[in-house]
């Protein structure tokens, strides 16, 4: 793996990825007041849709290597576009409903990642099956998706 490896802490894993959740989605409480321009962060732009898409694809992408990992099967690769790729789509209008579906996408993946690591032992999680980081370690990697949310910030209505 080309990036470090996260650090942990004694912090459920569990609870470090629907905090994260939580806290991308009250950020994104306020993405409707936006006004159109990507936001500069580092040597890429956000968008509120951009955010949303990256938090869900990050926690599709890992969760998806963890369930392959733990069948014993190689995970698939990915061709993820990644935060260096702003769509046309995400540059619409972050509309009430769109925060809706955010929430409702999300708060289900963030279940998905509680059920599932709730539901392996601490070895399991400390020494886990196939290559690469520990499943903890993969939950706090996750947690880092919020520097996506952070990118754009708590905005507020223009006037």
């Amino acid at each position: 793996m080309s990036e470090e490896v996260p650090a942990t802490d004694d912090r459920d894993p569990a609870e470090v990825v629907t905090e994260m959740v939580a806290h991308v989605l009250e950020l994104a409480s306020t993405w409707t007041a936006w006004d159109g321009r990507p936001i500069p962060a580092e040597d890429r732009v956000y968008t509120p849709h951009k955010a949303i898409r990256r938090v869900g694809d990050h926690l599709i992408d890992h969760l998806a290597e963890l369930d392959a990992r733990l069948a014993g099967v190689p995970p698939l690769a990915d061709y993820w576009h990644a935060s260096y790729s702003t769509t046309p789509a995400d540059m619409a209008p972050f509309t009430e409903k769109d925060l809706d579906e955010a929430r409702s996408r999300l708060e289900r993946l963030a279940q998905i990642w509680a059920v599932r690591l709730n539901s392996l032992s601490r070895d399991q999680l400390l020494h886990s099956p196939g290559t690469g980081w520990t499943f903890q370690q993969l939950a706090f990697h996750i947690a880092g998706s919020s520097y996506y949310a952070n990118a754009v910030g708590r905005l507020t209505p223009a006037g």
